[in-house]
Formats: C-alpha cells, structure tokens, sequence
C-alpha cells in the first residue's frame, strides 16, 4: 500500500506556526517540533484536523552525539521521532524532536494516544529520555537492575568492552532484591478494604516460542481484576549490533529478527537503503524478492501451525506441515545456491520474468 502524497504546506498549516519542514528521501511530510509543542502537535493531528492521523505508528530515538553533520537541522544531542497514520488519508506523517543534554525531557503523550505507554518506555529504557506525565515510566525490555541506557552511543556494543563479570555477595543479593514483586511498581493494588488480591505468574512462556512472555494476573478469589503482559526476556539487541557493523555486514543479523521469515526482514531493511541511494531494482529482480518472502511466509505459517496442533496433543499435523516446509526450502536453495541448482532457479523464474512454481 503505497501512501498518497500530501502537501507539506497543507500539513504545516494545520500544526501552525510551531513546526519546521524537513525534505526526506522517502516523501513522507516531516517536521521538527520543540518539545514545549510536541503534545499539542500530536493532538492537533489525531484530534483536530481533517481525516486525522489517528494511529501511532512509532515512537522511538536516535542519539544524535556524534554526528558531525546537521545539514542545517536544529542542534540537538537526542532526536525523537513519531509516526503517525492516517486511514482517511493512506498517508503517513513524522514529527522529529530536538532534545539536548544528558538526562532530557519532553512531554509524555499517553494521555492522547495509550499505545505511546509502551514506546516512551521504551525510549527511556533504551535511551534514558524521561517522558513527563507518563504514569508508568520504568524498564521494559532490560532488567531492573541494569545500569546505564544500551542505546546511547556510550554505551558498549560488546561485551569485550565491558569489565568481567562478577558476583559478589552483595550484588547477589542486590539482584535477588530487585527480583521481588512488589505490586505497585506494576501499577497494580494490593487489595481493596474488604479483601487482599492474590497474584499470579502465568509465564514466563508462550505456547509458539517457548519463553518469551510473562502475565502477571491480579486475583480477586477466581476472577481476574488485572493483567500485565511483561515482555523483555527475548530481546537480542538487534540495534546494538547494527552500530559496530556496515550497512552491508548488517544485512545477515536481519533474517534474525523473525528466524522463521528469513528474506522478509532482508527485504525491508534492503528497501530502506534503496531508497535512500535512489536505487531501482529491476522487474525481475523484484519478483524474485517477492516470490521469496512469500516462501518464507508459507514456511513460517506452516512452523506455527505444525507446532501449535503438537502443543495441543495433535501428532500428524507437523510431520505434514514440516514436508511441505521443506518442498518449499528446495525452492530457496535453488534460489541463493550457485551451479546446478540455479538452473532449476531459472526454471521457476523466467527471463521473461513471468513465474512458474514447478521445480525439479
């Protein structure tokens, strides 16, 4: 879904006088907003204006510190950047926030659009940016007792560059008392006058993937008041390695982010820099890309339904599946290998660039 284009004057008009337009590569209207305006920006586009942007896209930050080069944008250390969508529109729109000093500030948004809650935790988390107003602001992805803000350009990229592990006494003891579940750092009551509320661990697990969830769920008795999802445990640190790589050793750790997609995640991260060094890939070659994250979607679809009907008792179920994953490997192995499987390659792709599926 290609998204329609908007007068950046249209837009810069209805955010009044507040807002500064950047040209991007990618066409999409952007504006630097100050912090003190930020809030007010966001509610004019979601609240107040025609066919509004209703949806929060993204939310994140970038550490802008060592940048050399501002090619005449504001001076900041930290940058925040929203995207935001708009269904009436099929457009997108982004709003960068310049942001200086070591510990900065901007005005919480969660009060105009709740998806923002887990965003600005975030940026914090990852960037140590403090979102005031916001009712919960506390890790979300590193554990408690973590020290320092992993994205931050200071922060190290490999573990070679920290100082060797220890664990004393204390700091055992330290991280077991971080450990405790103390109700009120989840937002959650203890009780109410009549009764005390019991609280329960449901994870951490998750029926596809085995380990990457935990609900804490608030009882009353046997009817559940509150769930907190609490998410973290399988973070990677996909950004992190991106620092200390080029753009075109990065390219690997991609098919990482989704182990079972393996080209989708080549495909957006390649199209980005396409688009950036004003790249167009032939006819052929986009069908191929496309012809290979539709395999790669059949494949993960058939890993999760082979394993969810084993989960729930079912034996059949993925010895079929994983048969059929495997016809379609053949078909990505005559794809990325060299020799005589590129011939049957050429065989599913023609010159003409029509596409024939059968393979031998």
């Amino acid at each position: 879904m290609i998204a329609a284009p908007i007068a950046d004057q249209e837009l810069q008009q209805e955010l009044g006088t507040t807002s500064t337009p950047e040209a991007t590569r990618d066409g999409i209207p952007t504006f630097w907003v100050s912090a003190d305006a930020i809030h007010e920006a966001v509610r004019q586009l979601r609240h107040v204006i025609p066919q509004r942007f209703k949806m929060l896209y993204d939310l994140t930050a970038i550490d802008e510190r060592a940048r050399r080069n501002r090619n005449g944008f504001p001076s900041a250390d930290f940058t925040v950047v929203y995207h935001l969508f708009s269904y009436d529109r099929n457009a997108y729109v982004r709003l960068k926030v310049p942001l200086s000093g070591d510990r900065p500030s901007l005005p919480s948004i969660v009060d105009i659009c709740p998806a923002a809650n887990w965003y600005e935790r975030a940026v914090w988390d990852m960037f140590g940016i403090v979102f005031e107003g916001h009712p919960h602001l506390n890790r979300i992805l590193m554990p408690r007792s973590w020290v320092g803000h992993p994205l931050r350009k200071d922060h190290p990229a490999r573990a070679t560059e920290m100082g060797q592990f220890q664990l004393p006494d204390e700091k055992l003891d330290a991280e077991q008392e971080a450990l405790r579940f103390r109700p009120e750092e989840w937002g959650m009551l203890r009780g109410r006058e009549d009764t005390d509320f019991l609280f329960l661990n449901v994870g951490p697990q998750h029926p596809g993937t085995h380990g990457v969830l935990r609900i804490v769920l608030e009882l009353d008795g046997e009817e559940i008041v509150n769930a907190v999802p609490d998410i973290g445990f399988h973070h990677r640190g996909a950004e992190k390695m991106g620092e200390r790589q080029t753009w075109h050793t990065y390219i690997p750790y991609t098919d990482r982010v989704d182990y079972l997609g393996g080209v989708m995640n080549n495909f957006a991260y390649l199209t980005a820099f396409e688009k950036l060094a004003g790249i167009t890939v032939p006819p052929r070659g986009q069908m191929i890309r496309v012809m290979m994250a539709e395999l790669f979607r059949i494949i993960s679809h058939l890993v999760w339904y082979g394993t969810f009907a084993q989960d729930v008792g079912q034996m059949s179920p993925v010895f079929y599946t994983f048969n059929d994953r495997e016809k379609a490997f053949g078909m990505v192995r005559a794809c990325t290998q060299t020799g005589s499987a590129s011939v049957a390659w050429r065989r599913i792709c023609r010159q003409d660039g029509t596409a024939c599926f059968a393979i031998s």
